[in-house]
């Protein structure tokens, strides 16, 4: 497990400029790939059934649950601009907490049956 951390300014920025200098380099590459991957998030961010910024708090709360901190300041400052609120920042983070922690119950029901057979009483 990750050890708990403050994020400062400083940290936010050298990510900012990761990506940008990431961006920049592979623009230069003129890769089909990831310009492709560029149009898809162009398309799979505008507004359509739902808004950019419900889609921004989806990808947030998928960042979470991928332990991908660029997707995480990305898509939280991404819906924040398309008018999140801290209120829904803070109920999409509360919404992976709880995708991250009860699909382990689920898991658990085939160790519940392996349990179980390995403990049946002969017939």
């Amino acid at each position: 497990m990750k050890e708990l951390r403050e994020i400062t300014d400083e940290q936010v920025r050298r990510i900012n400029l990761k990506r940008k200098w990431a961006h920049g380099r592979w623009l230069k590459l003129n890769s089909k790939v990831y310009n492709t991957a560029m149009k898809l998030e162009e398309f799979a961010f505008s507004d359509g059934a739902l808004s950019k910024k419900h889609k921004e708090l989806i990808a947030l709360g998928i960042g979470v649950i991928t332990d991908c901190e660029s997707c995480m300041q990305w898509h939280m400052s991404e819906a924040v601009k398309a008018g999140a609120s801290q209120r829904e920042v803070v109920e999409a983070l509360e919404v992976a907490i709880e995708m991250g922690v009860v699909p382990a119950t689920v898991h658990a029901r085939f160790a519940l049956e392996v349990m179980d057979s390995l403990f049946r009483e002969p017939r």
